[in-house]
């Protein structure tokens, strides 16, 4: 039987219905990073709808955010050949979000003119309730060509500070991933990815009148400013590096010389050898005293690492491709992933597979409600497809 007439994508294809009214359940169900009851509350609703589909859950404990979980369907059968020795076909995505409790009860999910609406709703729960129905066609009417994990996260918004382990691991013993990011408009996924890290800088000053003893203070805001200025200066967008000071704050009073201060920065490169020579220029920075008597620190908040495409990642987007019945762009972002942590470890990765949608981050966040369902069935026959490929 050929994949056109599987029955797994005629079920696919009559789940529309069952699919929002999944997504409505998780798009009005907090889940910022920071509320790891919120994303475990999510991440019961996935293990409800895996168990009740077949699938064994195994769940991997965070300490501060929420837990990782593992849905997995062992495969049927000896393994065919194929371009690499790892056995496990990974379905990827992260079920918290940026928004703050109480976010959904403001905003609830909401359908409207063909599109969805609401938080998370594309970035990225629908990947998620996208991948659930994949592993379930494939518990219900098999023909996986090996083992398929569904692998749930829940810190991915902040840099995967828990998750990135569980990840990694998870890449060691990947054949393929796929990360179900929102699908891009035009039917895009994503084939490269920038790094990112994502810093403190912490400056101490010395407190003094600014108007009685104004020459005894050392201003730790002066000082912070000079380095913002020189961070800035590292920006080359030929080479795709930027550095954006998002976040400030410091001071005592209008009228104290500031003792403290202290700035987040966000260096974001395209190649990973860029990323030694950035970062060595900005600790430079850091130790620079711009302001006498002033003292700095730096710590690494957060980090993500590019995706790139190597040869094995670019028989993965071909594949993915022929397997989707609209045309597909492979797009670049500046935006990162958990997708660059499996891409490292050598799993052959494409990203950004789940429904299409925009507006990510924002009040606007919607989905294309008609990608959902011809998204699946790429998804499916990508997985169908993948002996052939020789991946």
């Amino acid at each position: 039987m050929s994949d056109e007439t599987s029955p797994l994508l005629s079920w696919l294809a009559a789940q529309e219905g069952a699919m929002l009214q999944a997504l409505e359940a998780m798009v009005n169900t907090d889940g910022g990073s920071y509320d790891k009851a919120g994303v475990d509350a999510v991440g019961a609703q996935v293990r409800a709808f895996c168990e009740a589909h077949g699938l064994a859950v195994e769940t991997v404990p965070g300490a501060r955010f929420g837990d990782c979980l593992r849905a997995v369907l062992p495969g049927e059968g000896p393994g065919r050949p194929r371009g690499n020795r790892a056995e496990n076909i990974v379905l990827m995505g992260h079920r918290d979000t940026v928004f703050p409790q109480g976010e959904p009860a403001r905003r609830p999910f909401r359908v409207e003119g063909g599109r969805a609406y609401g938080p998370g709703v594309a970035d990225m729960k629908a990947g998620l309730v996208m991948n659930m129905f994949v592993l379930a066609a494939f518990a219900k009417h098999g023909g996986a060509p090996g083992p398929l994990v569904g692998l749930f996260t829940g810190d991915e918004e902040i840099g995967s500070p828990e998750g990135r382990a569980v990840i990694e691991r998870e890449a060691e013993g990947a054949r393929v991933v796929f990360n179900s990011e929102p699908g891009r408009p035009g039917n895009g996924v994503v084939t490269g990815r920038k790094g990112g890290v994502f810093m403190l800088m912490e400056i101490e000053g010395k407190a003094a009148h600014s108007g009685g003893n104004f020459e005894a203070g050392i201003s730790a805001i002066g000082e912070l400013a000079a380095k913002i200025t020189a961070i800035h200066a590292l920006t080359d967008l030929g080479r795709g590096i930027t550095l954006n000071v998002g976040l400030v704050s410091g001071g005592q009073s209008v009228n104290t010389v500031a003792p403290h201060a202290q700035g987040q920065i966000d260096l974001r490169y395209v190649r990973p050898e860029d990323r030694a020579e950035v970062m060595a220029a900005i600790e430079a920075i850091i130790a620079r005293a711009h302001v006498p008597g002033t003292r700095a620190r730096l710590t690494i908040k957060g980090e993500f690492l590019p995706l790139t495409q190597d040869d094995a990642a670019r028989r993965l987007f071909d594949l993915y491709r022929d397997a989707s019945e609209a045309p597909v762009e492979g797009v670049f972002s500046g935006g990162c992933a958990d997708s660059g942590f499996t891409a490292a470890r050598g799993a052959p990765t494409i990203c950004a597979v789940g429904p299409v949608g925009g507006a990510a981050h924002s009040p606007e966040e919607w989905l294309d409600v008609a990608t959902l369902v011809p998204r699946a069935q790429a998804l499916a026959r990508a997985i169908l497809r993948l002996d052939s490929a020789g991946l």
